[in-house]
C-alpha cells in the first residue's frame, strides 16, 4: 500500500512539475434547436470551445420541446442545472439562449463583448488532472483547499449537425458544438489531494469526451476543471 501511495505521489510531483495544468475557464451555454435566438449563441460556443483555456458545454434544455420542434438533445438534467444557476444567481427566470461563466456569472449567450469581458476575470484554478485505464476513468485532485466541493462528470458530443424540419428554426442546418449527453454528480472532494474514479462504461455511446467540473457546493463558482477525449 505505501509503494502505491509513492508511486502515485511521484506522479502528481511530474504532473505539477510538467504544469499540467493551466485550469481552464468553464462556459456553460443553455440552448435549444427550438430557439431563434440560439444559433448565433451556438456559434460563439464553437469558437469558445477552439480557444486554449476554455471548456465550453452546451447543454439543451428540453422546456422548448413543445413549441414545434423536439430537440434530440434535449436533457432534463440540462434544464435542471439552468434552474439551479436561476436560483442561486437570483435571476428573474431560465432563458436561452443564456451563458454561465466559471459557475458565477450570467449572460446572454449571444452577447459576445460581455462573454469576453466575464473570461478574462480572475477566479480560483485548482489543478486536476484526468487519465484514462480501460472503463475507469481517474481523476486527480493535485492540491489541498480550505473547503470540500461537488464533482460532476459531463459527457459531451463534439460537434454534430442537426436539420430543423419545425418550430422557429424550421428548415435550418444547424451545427452544434460540445453538446452535453449525460451530466452527473459523482462525489464530494474533501479537500485534499487524492484521487477519485468515475466508470465510463455507461456513457451515451455518441459522447466523444468528458469534463470534470469542482464546483462549490449549491451550484456555486467552479473551481477546477478538465476534459479528457475518449474517442
Amino acid at each position: 500500500m505505501r509503494s502505491i501511495l509513492r508511486a502515485w505521489l511521484a506522479l502528481l510531483g511530474l504532473l505539477v512539475s510538467a504544469g499540467a495544468l493551466a485550469q481552464p475557464v468553464v462556459v456553460e451555454l443553455f440552448t435549444s434547436e427550438g430557439c431563434s435566438s440560439c444559433p448565433p449563441a451556438d456559434a460563439l460556443l464553437g469558437e469558445l470551445a477552439k480557444r486554449p483555456g476554455v471548456i465550453a458545454l452546451a447543454y439543451h434544455v428540453d422546456y422548448w420541446d413543445d413549441l414545434g420542434w423536439r430537440d434530440r438533445y434535449s436533457l432534463p438534467e440540462s434544464t435542471q442545472r439552468q434552474r439551479g444557476y436561476v436560483r442561486r444567481l437570483e435571476r428573474a427566470g431560465a432563458f436561452t439562449p443564456q451563458i454561465v461563466v466559471s459557475g458565477d456569472t450570467s449572460l446572454v449567450g449571444s452577447n459576445r463583448t460581455a462573454v469576453e469581458k466575464a473570461l478574462a476575470g480572475d477566479r480560483d484554478a485548482l489543478r486536476m488532472s484526468l487519465s484514462r485505464e480501460g472503463d475507469r476513468l481517474h481523476i486527480y485532485f493535485l492540491e489541498a483547499w480550505r473547503e470540500s466541493m461537488d464533482v460532476f462528470l459531463v459527457s459531451y458530443l463534439q460537434e454534430a449537425t442537426a436539420k430543423i424540419a419545425g418550430g422557429e428554426n424550421a428548415n435550418r442546418t444547424l451545427r452544434h458544438f460540445n453538446v452535453v449527453r449525460s451530466f452527473q454528480k459523482l462525489g464530494t472532494w474533501n479537500g485534499r489531494p487524492q484521487r477519485m474514479v468515475a466508470q465510463l462504461a455507461e456513457l451515451p455511446r455518441d459522447a466523444s469526451a468528458v469534463a470534470v467540473i469542482l464546483q462549490r457546493k449549491n451550484q456555486g463558482a467552479v473551481a477546477g476543471a478538465a476534459t479528457f477525449t475518449l474517442r
